[in-house]
């Protein structure tokens, strides 16, 4: 099915407009795309308003290719907004209280009590806001709970919610909005950090700045392999008829990231909704935190076995790889060898954009972000996948002591300064470090029960972020 008239999709921030409206260069991989004459003027600024067959395919090559997103201000309010709340839940029952209290009365809402210890509790709470309950004789975990409450939905639209998050009245229906496409199966909120009186210790400022909830502030499509490759199902708004059986009720952990992966190969999108925030009360107890963040880890095994091709701790071109090969090596023909084949990439790149008004000053600039990507995932790898095998190879190499060295302090740095945590930079430092060691350790602990080291692979491809793809519109 098309775009309905009227839907509005703008260019993401990321997307270039070139050489005055002929061509598009953006998306994930990278693209060039040249606009035929009839397509130029259906993008009006950095918008498409989708009027007709032309502009509705110019709208869905752009959503396609990840150079646009819908712009959910926009559009019209959904036709159909019946939708109906499911919250999995076990014990807490005071965090359930303020959530149904936050919900409003506008939608059914189907308790699940997954096996909690003091039932009579979550009984009560369900009973006092007029919730339907649903206990479970025995804990399930949070998939199998979200499908005993799917199981009995009967509106065309369901919205999770944990129990731990808060959310207006408005969240849904505003989400809904992203469900005039068609192919749109999912839609999630940001989520941000709830105010608590304990969310100002060091750890609760640290993870208002870098919660693994957290997707930033960039509207996008959830998709693998771009920058929001995944989405948290501590709030989602999802199409009934798209969900099928729903999640994996064998995952314990990652049950949200396969279902995103799944939906996507049947053909489905999935979208980022920054403009709407939901509020997650965040751990904020050291050892607790510490555990959730190893948890966290310990579903990359599983899901690499699900997702073979979608899982990797980092994704390089060809030329990158042998950039960051050359620089690890730190011998004196590194820095020369790493110029050559930064200079190689930029001129080959600068022939794919051949006939655009400046093909080299874009190449650089590609080639740069491309660089920069590269490092920040050789980083990620040492300080993070990989900690493990660099804590093993700084004892006995001082090359490998001055690369964790390295890349452990210009991660801080960097992220220190575009965080703004709240936190001098000694304890939002030790926060990284721990949230990369305890992530790590339950990646390896997975690994290592799965037999298998399939999550810890990294890949490389052609066409990567800076790595350029050609085409052409014909609207």
């Amino acid at each position: 099915m098309p775009l309905p008239h009227g839907f509005v999709v703008t260019l993401d921030r990321h997307t270039r407009v070139l050489d005055d409206g002929r061509a598009l260069l953006g998306g994930f991989p990278t693209r060039l795309l040249r606009l035929a004459p009839r397509a130029r003027p259906l993008l009006t600024g950095r918008t498409v308003r989708v009027k007709d067959t032309a502009s509705a395919i110019l709208a869905e090559r752009l959503l396609d290719s990840g150079m646009a997103n819908p712009d959910v201000t926009a559009l019209p309010p959904c036709p159909d907004r019946r939708y109906t709340v499911v919250v999995p839940v076990r014990d807490r029952p005071r965090q359930l209280d303020r959530l149904l209290a936050a919900l409003g009365t506008d939608a059914p809402v189907i308790v699940v009590d997954d096996a909690s210890r003091r039932p009579e509790a979550v009984a009560g709470v369900a009973a006092g806001h007029g919730a339907r309950l649903v206990s479970l004789p025995a804990n399930l975990g949070p998939a199998g709970a979200r499908n005993a409450g799917l199981r009995l939905v009967t509106t065309p639209y369901v919205v999770f919610a944990d129990s731990d998050v808060v959310l207006s009245p408005d969240t849904a229906p505003m989400l809904l909005r992203h469900f005039a496409d068609p192919r749109v199966a999912m839609a999630v909120p940001r989520i941000a950090g709830l105010s608590t009186a304990a969310s100002p210790n060091w750890i609760g400022r640290y993870e208002e700045a870098r919660s693994s909830l957290d997707l930033g502030r960039a509207p996008a499509e959830v998709r693998p392999g771009t920058p929001v490759s995944w989405a948290s199902t501590a709030c989602v708004v999802a199409r009934v008829d798209a969900l099928g059986d729903g999640f994996d009720d064998r995952l314990r952990v990652g049950e949200d990231v396969d279902l995103c992966w799944r939906l996507f190969e049947n053909g489905w999108r999935l979208r980022y909704e920054p403009r709407v925030e939901v509020a997650h009360e965040h751990r904020v107890r050291l050892g607790d935190w510490f555990l959730r963040k190893a948890e966290y880890g310990t579903g990359a095994e599983p899901l690499a076995r699900r997702h073979p091709q979608f899982i990797a701790p980092a994704v390089f071109a060809p030329w990158s790889t042998a950039l960051i090969v050359a620089l690890l090596a730190q011998r004196r023909w590194s820095l020369p060898a790493a110029g050559a084949v930064y200079g190689i990439a930029t001129v080959r790149i600068a022939r794919k954009l051949e006939g655009t008004r400046h093909p080299y000053r874009l190449a650089l600039s590609l080639t740069a972000s491309g660089a920069v990507g590269a490092l920040s995932q050789t980083s990620a790898l040492v300080t993070r996948h990989w900690w493990p095998l660099t804590a093993l190879g700084c004892t006995v190499s001082g090359r490998v002591r001055r690369a964790a060295a390295v890349a452990a302090l210009t991660d801080i740095a960097l992220e220190y300064r575009k965080d703004s945590a709240g936190l001098d930079p000694v304890r939002y430092g030790v926060a990284r470090r721990l949230d990369d060691l305890a992530y790590g350790a339950g990646v390896w602990f997975s690994a290592l029960k799965g037999r298998s080291s399939k999550a810890l692979h990294p890949r490389v491809v052609r066409g990567g972020r800076a790595a350029v793809r050609t085409g052409r519109s014909r609207p």
